[in-house]
């Protein structure tokens, strides 16, 4: 993972001052999270903003969603926030991504609902965002399979989404990074197919890629998945929904 001190704060701040509405946070995520970005990677910030409450309660739908992307000296920041109501809304769902954006540790901008969003998320995970990322893993392993020759990329995806959900089920932590939840899987090729990515470029190859060992792992993986899955002691639902209300209506009330 990207180290938070390493993160040009000036530079992600004027595309987030740039944004049209409040932000209530912006963090890091992507391949910077999940601990292997590779020199031309450019940074994913996500986040949350606020629509003002006369357009909420007027006939003007408002941007739910604000796509913004920009090059400050060099550097490639794509930017991706959702309205308050529609991110709470995610996060009542069997929805990983919203859940890695709150509790991502690389933070641009926070603010104090942030803080509270963040206590609100754990009451967020159920077993059943187990399904998000099977059906993800089984994407990106489906990108690996078929390209010739087959690329880096979505096979650290594919390891990324199973350790984190394996992590997930018996824990109710959320870890994205594939370095940290590493140290306790100890797949001892993880760390080669991590230094391949952050020294090429990011759509570099695997020139002798084993496809079958590969493809043993991710049956392996996934199975240990649903096995955590079937005995995970995690909440059947999420219980934060009157939380998350009451969150929404003092943003609202107070932007």
């Amino acid at each position: 993972m990207t180290d938070a001190s390493a993160i040009d704060h000036a530079k992600m701040m004027q595309h987030v001052d740039s944004h049209p509405y409040p932000i209530l946070f912006a963090t890091i995520s992507g391949a910077h999270l999940y601990g292997f970005p590779s020199p031309d990677s450019d940074f994913d910030l996500r986040g949350v903003h606020m629509l003002p409450l006369e357009t909420v309660v007027g006939l003007d739908e408002g941007d739910q969603t604000v796509e913004k992307e920009g090059i400050y000296d060099g550097l490639e920041i794509d930017l991706v926030t959702h309205d308050a109501e529609k991110f709470f809304r995610l996060m009542l769902k069997r929805n990983g991504y919203v859940l890695e954006q709150v509790f991502s540790p690389l933070v641009v901008y926070s603010t104090p609902e942030h803080e509270e969003l963040k206590s609100i998320a754990k009451n967020c995970i159920t077993r059943h965002h187990a399904h998000h990322y099977l059906g993800f893993a089984a994407t990106q392993w489906k990108l690996f399979a078929k390209e010739s020759p087959p690329r880096v990329k979505p096979l650290l995806y594919v390891y990324r989404v199973l350790l984190t959900d394996i992590h997930l089920m018996r824990t109710g932590e959320v870890e994205a990074n594939l370095i940290t939840l590493n140290e306790s899987a100890k797949l001892s090729y993880i760390d080669e197919l991590v230094d391949r990515k952050r020294c090429g470029p990011e759509k570099g190859t695997l020139e002798a890629a084993d496809l079958d060992f590969h493809t043993r792992e991710y049956e392996r993986l996934t199975a240990q998945l649903e096995a955590a899955y079937e005995s995970s002691k995690l909440p059947e639902m999420p219980s934060a929904r009157r939380e998350l209300n009451d969150l929404l209506v003092r943003v609202r009330q107070n932007g």
